[in-house]
């Protein structure tokens, strides 16, 4: 387990979204609002996207970008330069000093292989931290889309925060249901509505584990595990294996969202009917190898289907609180903090997947961190 985080890296936050859902719009109205002057833009151009950029540069001077096409496996050494360049340029005072980054994402591209570089580079990590990632998603297109496209499905589902684009445009039913889609798909983030891009910045960043007004982990700002449980979903672990499901809270969503928190009905032909969000919750320690041997089972058998894993630990091997967060295959180095947040001493673990059911996650944690050997898959 690595020793506990520094707050001081430079927080990047991925901005996503699928084709049209208002991007470059969104992000023009960002960088015109005093808060955000101090950020540096990393644009991904991709045909005649690129064209949109130029709007963009009118409103910050650190622009950078990389035209190696759609970010993926391909073009990770591109980003990891690029901002490797930026944080040096900063040094030098050859640029404008800058607090945060904000990384766009192409329409069509997949946000994991950008939050596995900011993951994975030793040389980055030293610098920079993953703050979140921001989804743009049409209210009149956006349904279509999520039936589709499973691009536009796997941004949202992996986003922290949710923006509700061209809500001028859209009526009242058609924003409500996206509404209780999205909140189906990703329990957790809230669906901030847009108009012509305005958003409050505030509303947006600042959603990695590290809070920075008070210049310490917010673990349940970051988790918000009850979202999860609120569905139905949050299942706990006693020594007898009993289960009970918590009902405390709706999907939190912004101002006027409109949802209400009933039934969501089942297209089998939609891909987002494929994603799964649950919470496990287990009340005894977990030994740290035991978990290790589990999660690297997981990735092994299905990690291209484990969207997300963000979760706090209670380990046999130490009486602080150990956190960690995954994307696919990606781990990021665990986290050792200081204090638990609360009295709550139990394991949280919520998961976003693509047809991986909670029955077989939890089969493999009995086989392997209790071990229970007939519990895990063949």
């Amino acid at each position: 387990m690595s020793d506990t985080a520094s707050t001081q890296r430079f927080p990047v936050s991925v901005l996503t979204g699928f084709l049209g859902s208002g991007k470059t719009t969104l992000l023009q109205h960002l960088l015109r609002h005093p808060g955000m002057a101090r950020t540096a833009v990393v644009i991904n151009e991709f045909g005649e996207v690129g064209l949109d950029h130029l709007l963009v540069a009118k409103a910050t001077e650190n622009m950078l970008v990389l035209d190696s096409g759609c970010v993926c496996c391909t073009v990770r050494g591109d980003l990891v330069d690029t901002l490797k360049d930026l944080f040096l340029k900063r040094v030098r005072g050859e640029i404008p000093e800058f607090d945060r980054v904000i990384v766009e994402t192409t329409g069509l591209a997949d946000p994991a292989p950008i939050i596995h570089t900011l993951m994975s580079d030793p040389l980055l990590a030293a610098r920079f931290r993953l703050d979140g990632v921001v989804a743009t998603v049409d209210a009149v297109h956006g349904a279509g889309q999520l039936d589709q496209h499973p691009e536009s499905v796997k941004q949202a589902a992996v986003a922290d925060r949710i923006v509700l684009t061209k809500t001028d445009a859209a009526t009242p039913n058609t924003t409500l249901a996206l509404c209780k889609r999205l909140a189906a798909l990703n329990p957790a983030a809230p669906v901030i509505p847009a108009a012509f891009g305005a958003v409050d910045p505030a509303t947006l960043f600042d959603a990695g584990l590290y809070n920075p007004e008070t210049k310490s982990p917010d673990v349940a700002r970051w988790l918000k595990e009850e979202a999860y449980r609120s569905e139905g979903h949050g299942h706990h672990h006693h020594d007898h294996d009993h289960h009970d499901h918590g009902h405390d809270h709706g999907p939190e969503c912004g101002p006027d969202c409109g949802h209400d928190h009933g039934e969501h009905g089942h297209d089998a032909n939609r891909h987002d009917d494929h994603i799964r969000a649950f919470c496990m919750i287990v009340d005894q320690p977990i030994p740290w190898d035991r978990f290790v041997d589990f999660m690297e089972a997981l990735i092994t058998v299905r990690g291209p289907d484990i969207l997300r894993i963000k979760g706090i630990l209670n380990v046999v091997e130490t009486d602080m609180p150990v956190v960690v967060h995954g994307v696919q295959h990606m781990f990021h180095p665990p986290v050792r903090l200081e204090e638990w947040p609360s009295d709550d001493r139990r394991s949280k673990l919520v998961f976003i997947t693509r047809e991986v059911g909670q029955e077989l996650i939890e089969d493999m944690f009995k086989g392997f961190v209790r071990g229970e050997p007939d519990a895990k898959p063949a």
